[in-house]
């Protein structure tokens, strides 16, 4: 019997940490949903996030903000963001909104961007940080 509390109290320990990390990174996961989502289960007026692609041609600044439409590639939604939107902000990029819906246009005050990890020069050449840099006298 002696034996066998030697596996079963490591492999108690070792379950109740993989409990406690499960639980800390479901907390800090973002969910969101579709426009089709949205558009077959409206819920209006809760709080909720709608994640797409900024549909190209529909960017248009406003006053207090900017006005577009997000796809999943089947349904458009537009959409009203209050705020200046983020430097990354452009036509075909993903963007996951935070706001309302109201059954016909999304309120948005907070937008996140999606972005890859490639870097760009000015001239629009990729930038590797990893290379050694040339410089000519």
């Amino acid at each position: 019997m002696k034996r066998y509390w030697r596996f079963i109290v490591p492999a108690g320990l070792l379950v109740a940490v993989l409990v406690v990390l499960l639980i800390n990174l479901s907390s800090s996961l973002v969910y969101f949903i579709t426009p089709t989502e949205l558009e077959a289960a409206p819920v209006v007026d809760d709080r909720q996030r709608l994640g797409g692609q900024v549909v190209a041609g529909t960017v248009v600044e406003v006053d207090d903000g900017v006005e577009f439409s997000v796809t999943d590639g089947r349904v458009e939604v537009a959409v009203h963001h209050v705020g200046a939107p983020q430097d990354l902000f452009a036509e075909g990029i993903g963007v996951v909104l935070e706001g309302t819906w109201d059954g016909a246009v999304f309120a948005s005050d907070t937008m996140l961007i999606k972005h890859d990890e490639q870097y760009r020069t000015e001239d629009g050449q990729e930038y590797d940080p990893g290379a050694p840099e040339s410089f000519d006298t």
